[in-house]
């Protein structure tokens, strides 16, 4: 089965060709978890968080709705790659998953957070000489309270099944 272009792009980043290649990552999960399915992020790093181990070249980063306040967190770790994963409205399917450029999601309406993720995603470029990408997911419903959506809880567990291979 072909992959998706958002796994094409995750693999790149966390199962390089050789070890010499090896990217560090900061996986960074935001959202609001009162907020139905704009906690996708948020229940996302908290899967990622019991499966696997933070390493010496990956880190979970559960952001909630203010990631502009974990930045000391990822300067200390000296990120190559800063994954943002987030609810974002791309007018597509509940539960789509899409790889964005950074600079591209100025247009783009995502979680409820107290800081654009254009603004964090500059400053962290500039700060931490990262790369930044934003793995969005289409929500369906962001009523007060409400469970993920069930197309949405698949995406979260096609992520977290994903990254999870690649870091074997």
């Amino acid at each position: 089965m072909p992959k998706d272009p958002w796994q094409d792009k995750l693999q790149s980043i966390l199962k390089p060709k050789s070890q010499e290649q090896r990217a560090k990552v900061a996986i960074v999960g935001i959202g609001n978890t009162l907020q139905g399915d704009d906690a996708a992020g948020v229940e996302t790093a908290h899967e990622l968080s019991l499966l696997i181990d933070d390493c010496e070249y990956v880190i979970v980063v559960n952001a909630g709705s203010a990631p502009e306040n974990l930045t000391g967190v990822l300067r200390r770790f000296d990120p190559d790659w800063v994954l943002l994963i987030d609810a974002a409205e791309m007018d597509a399917e509940p539960g789509t998953l899409r790889w964005l450029d950074w600079s591209e999601t100025s247009g783009i309406s995502a979680s409820s957070h107290t800081l654009p993720l254009s603004v964090l995603s500059r400053y962290l470029v500039e700060e931490l000489k990262c790369e930044v990408a934003l793995l969005g997911i289409q929500p369906q419903a962001l009523s007060f309270g409400g469970p993920l959506s069930g197309p949405v809880q698949h995406a979260v567990d096609q992520i977290v099944a994903e990254i999870c291979v690649l870091l074997g």
